[in-house]
């Protein structure tokens, strides 16, 4: 069994309710007839609801109908909805008739559901901006406690197996953050540990990257990375992390003991926390294009329920892929 099948499985057994707020989206469609058909979740579709069943029937699709079916825009639930919405946002100012047209919107309608205990996650992002998915998640869900910074980890699954645990491998972060601060770096550590334990299935080797191992050069850029170290360890003392470590430091057993001697991650790491974005973005796409790794992801970090952006240029497997994954956050990640 591959990583992705037991990620499919983890998720089956998890029993789960993911929310779908672009529920008429062809994608989106094909992939929720795959989950339903192997029940790797149970599912709630945004969308109106004559076109989601239309649309089912005219793609061949057999198992739409054991989704809950909701129409933002006209259902039983509208008004309590939003007065669920006016109250989480009475401090900034929001009025019921506001709120009651933002819950026509499936991006925050499917949030109120997450808040409301219907769901236990989200997936979006095949039509929408980054942004349009985050901000009602920013906004009703938040981050979690202690927890300032959402990040992105990619799911790397190489072909040369000498690297990581079995060639799997968690690179963050990789999608959100340009230059975070050492606490956001920190943060950004100890979410990822959690990622590789409850998605990957591998037990956190954390290395955190810079141009730097232990001192070699000197520079602020490696003082925030040792900082970040620090603080990590101090956020979760069972944390198995070290830095600052470079990349081949990190993960070819050699080079490690030649560079960080008696560091338990040098040589070992599977999980790699980049200094920031645009070098975490530059490796991961390296990697998976250079190296012909399968790079699974963005998954969300951070955030008090588990909501995942996909890529508008998303094939069917990523959105099914990220259900699943969505659903193992949900069992694991805001279940401990």
């Amino acid at each position: 069994m591959n990583l992705i099948e037991k990620i499919h499985e983890m998720a089956r057994q998890a029993g789960k309710t993911i929310v779908l707020p672009e529920g008429t989206e062809e994608r989106n469609l094909r992939a929720a007839d795959y989950v339903l058909e192997h029940k790797l979740a149970s599912l709630i579709l945004l969308g109106d609801t004559n076109e989601i069943l239309e649309k089912s029937k005219s793609m061949g699709l057999k198992h739409i109908e054991k989704a809950t079916l909701i129409d933002p825009k006209d259902h039983a639930q509208k008004t309590y909805y939003a007065n669920m919405l006016a109250e989480i946002r009475k401090s900034k100012g929001m009025t019921f008739e506001q709120a009651e047209k933002l819950v026509e919107d499936p991006l925050y309608l499917s949030t109120l559901l997450i808040k409301d205990g219907k769901a236990d996650g989200e997936v979006s992002g095949a039509e929408h901006a980054t942004g349009d998915v985050l901000r009602p998640a920013f906004q009703i869900i938040k981050t979690l406690p202690g927890v300032s910074a959402v990040s992105g980890a990619f799911i790397m699954i190489l072909k040369d197996k000498t690297y990581g645990d079995d060639g799997v491998l968690v690179f963050a972060d990789c999608a959100v953050n340009p230059d975070p601060s050492v606490r956001e770096l920190a943060e950004i550590a100890v979410e990822s540990a959690k990622t590789a334990k409850f998605i990957a299935g591998i037990e956190p080797r954390v290395a955190m990257l810079s141009f730097s191992t232990k001192g070699s050069a000197q520079h602020e850029k490696v003082d925030k990375v040792v900082e970040a170290t620090r603080l990590a360890k101090e956020m979760n003392p069972n944390l198995k992390v070290d830095g600052e470590l470079q990349a081949d430091a990190a993960i070819i057993e050699a080079i490690g003991q030649k560079k960080a001697p008696g560091s338990e991650i040098a040589g070992k790491a599977n999980v790699l926390v980049f200094p920031s974005l645009e070098s975490g973005n530059i490796a991961y796409k390296l990697v998976q294009r250079m190296a012909g790794a399968e790079a699974v992801g963005p998954v969300l970090q951070g955030l008090a329920a588990p909501i995942n952006d996909l890529s508008r240029g998303c094939s069917v497997d990523d959105i099914i892929n990220m259900i699943a994954i969505t659903a193992n956050q949900a069992n694991g990640l805001y279940s401990e």
